[in-house]
């Protein structure tokens, strides 16, 4: 059934009655005391990551005046990020914050995820349905899997900052160009990137192990957090290659999505949102 705006009163509060009924059921599934038995993982190949993104790129297409709807707040955000850095002598926290964008990225897929889910099942899903998670029994599970990703991100910053302080800082550059000039020129400079670059795998690792999976099987089946984090982790540890070759997929796309000023994003996030759904009914037997 078509989602349509309607009357956005009754929306909410319509929505806010279905998301109280499941509260305390999602808090139970937080501690995984109601999961269904563990889903069954497959073995992936290079072949299905083209098959996802070019089963996201036709989610997209099919629904991009909604998708766009939603996603159209991401390079918002990144503008206001790099007016921030650009303005008040933060230019060293801005390739940071640009670059964790990743690690959050899986967050704001879900409502893409449930987009996915629903034409699926033959419907023509409407922007509303995007905000289908706050009356799913998962709810619980998918509110702390987000706050643990956005931990992970806080950790990021707090670790890019110490790079920063012990190789060209303490004191914050005068300019982004003066920024850019010594990390190119010196050689503080270029261990503050590799240092920095080295860091940053390690946390991108950590969320695509953990979350690659666990998202999109929390917005498809009542199951716990550690039954999806734990279902996630097995599908890296079975498929590392095909992994570690979406992530770097993902990495390149979102690297593209973000020049010229993140507007980019509004096309690429939405393909690999989707792109995510249909990898994980790859990687993971149906229900």
């Amino acid at each position: 059934m078509v989602q349509t705006i309607g009357n956005p009163l009754s929306w909410v509060v319509s929505t806010a009655g279905s998301t109280g009924e499941h509260v305390a059921d999602a808090t139970a599934r937080l501690a995984g005391d109601h999961d269904l038995s563990p889903p069954v993982v497959r073995e992936i190949s290079g072949e299905d990551i083209g098959i996802a993104l070019r089963r996201g790129f036709e989610d997209f297409a099919a629904m991009r005046s909604d998708v766009i709807f939603i996603v159209a707040l991401y390079p918002v955000i990144g503008l206001l990020m790099a007016a921030l850095a650009f303005n008040s002598g933060l230019a060293h926290h801005f390739f940071p914050a640009a670059s964790g964008f990743a690690l959050i990225g899986p967050v704001a897929a879900i409502g893409l995820y449930e987009f996915s889910r629903l034409r699926e099942q033959g419907q023509t899903p409407g922007w509303g349905d995007a905000f289908g998670v706050l009356r799913s029994p998962s709810l619980g599970p998918i509110v702390a899997m987000s706050l643990y990703l956005g931990a992970i991100y806080a950790a990021w910053m707090v670790a890019a900052f110490f790079v920063y302080s012990v190789t060209l800082g303490p004191e914050p550059p005068t300019s982004m160009l003066a920024l850019l000039t010594e990390a190119f020129t010196t050689g503080a400079g270029w261990a503050m990137i590799v240092i920095g670059c080295a860091v940053g795998f390690a946390f991108a690792v950590l969320v695509l192990v953990i979350s690659a999976i666990s998202l999109p099987l929390l917005v498809d089946r009542p199951v716990g957090l550690v039954q999806a984090v734990v279902t996630s982790v097995e599908v890296a540890r079975r498929n590392p290659r095909v992994m570690a070759l979406w992530g770097l997929v993902v990495a390149v796309l979102l690297a593209v999505g973000s020049v010229p000023f993140f507007l980019g994003l509004v096309v690429v996030m939405p393909v690999l949102g989707h792109a995510t759904w249909h990898l994980y009914r790859r990687a993971v037997e149906p229900a």
